[in-house]
């Protein structure tokens, strides 16, 4: 459904090179120059500008990619309808924090999609910016955050709330402690979630609130995987702030132990988004009782 010219626009503007578009294209350099050329005739506009080291859309360029990425997700979720009506099944295409992901994932959404056979869920684990952008342009059906997305048109149902803490090996002086006060985690190794990430954001807003700057902290590594930095504290490498939830294998089996840290509070909730005329309403209701059953 969607004109090849579209498909060579969105390569183009995520490759940002004519010769990286045309390789994965299977196109010539030429072919890709000319799709562009036949773009920029038909809406009377320059798409890309020259940058250092790749092409940057102009304002106008912008404006079509944004166009042209609702179009292909479209003309896609078309085809994957068509396809669900003609196998009778029910495809979703769910964006999901790492952190949710490492909270919901593995248990909830493995036990939904176990009792409705029915479902096929896509997942995608990305950043609540990056889910934010896909939801708007219809390359998601709905998400679930740690934290919350606010955009029009779309409603949040409350999945559960969960909280941050200290977490620290066993084997680590901290783990014996009630509680650890700020400028004592100054002089620790920290291992953490990269800067953006919900659960770094609110801790370092904590940070700034109780008269410090996080560069006041030695963080020593930072990951995106929420197993990996698990494996690194148990190891006793570094310590680190992550959910409790999170951690809740762990903390059973004694790997691991969660600190509170003095006067602090980081409570933030895992939420369900999605848009108002969502197709499946009942799948939200269906993976909040299961999040319950397994979280209460």
């Amino acid at each position: 459904m969607v004109d090849v010219k579209i498909r060579t626009l969105l390569t183009l503007s995520e490759m940002g090179s004519y010769t990286k578009t045309a390789e994965a294209l299977s196109l010539t350099q030429p072919a890709v120059s000319h799709h562009i050329k036949l773009l920029e005739e038909e809406f009377g506009i320059h798409i890309f500008v020259k940058g250092k080291h790749t092409l940057k859309p102009t304002a106008a360029g912008e404006i079509l990619i944004n166009y042209a990425r609702r179009a292909m997700a479209l003309s896609n979720g078309v085809r994957q309808a068509i396809e669900d009506c003609q196998r009778q099944i029910h495809s979703l295409r769910l964006g999901i924090t790492p952190t949710a992901s490492d909270i919901v994932g593995p248990q909830v959404l493995a036990a939904y999609c176990s009792d409705h056979s029915e479902i096929s869920i896509q997942i995608l684990r990305d950043s609540i910016k990056n889910i934010d952008s896909m939801l708007a342009f219809y390359e998601l059906d709905f998400a679930i955050v740690d934290g919350m997305i606010r955009r029009d048109g779309f409603s949040s149902m409350l999945l559960g709330t969960d909280y941050l803490g200290l977490v620290v090996s066993p084997r680590h002086p901290f783990a014996r402690r009630m509680s650890v006060r700020l400028d004592e985690i100054q002089q620790e190794n920290m291992v953490m979630r990269p800067k953006g990430a919900e659960t770094r954001r609110m801790f370092e807003s904590y940070v700034i609130s109780n008269g410090y700057l996080p560069r006041d902290f030695h963080v020593s590594m930072e990951l995106d995987s929420v197993s990996n930095i698990k494996e690194i504290v148990m190891a006793d490498l570094g310590i680190s702030v992550l959910s409790h939830n999170v951690c809740l294998d762990e903390l059973k089996r004694g790997q691991l132990v969660i600190v509170p840290i003095e006067n602090c509070q980081m409570v933030r909730s895992i939420n369900l988004i999605y848009p108002d005329d969502f197709s499946a309403p009942a799948v939200l209701q269906d993976i909040r009782r299961k999040y319950e059953e397994h979280f209460n």
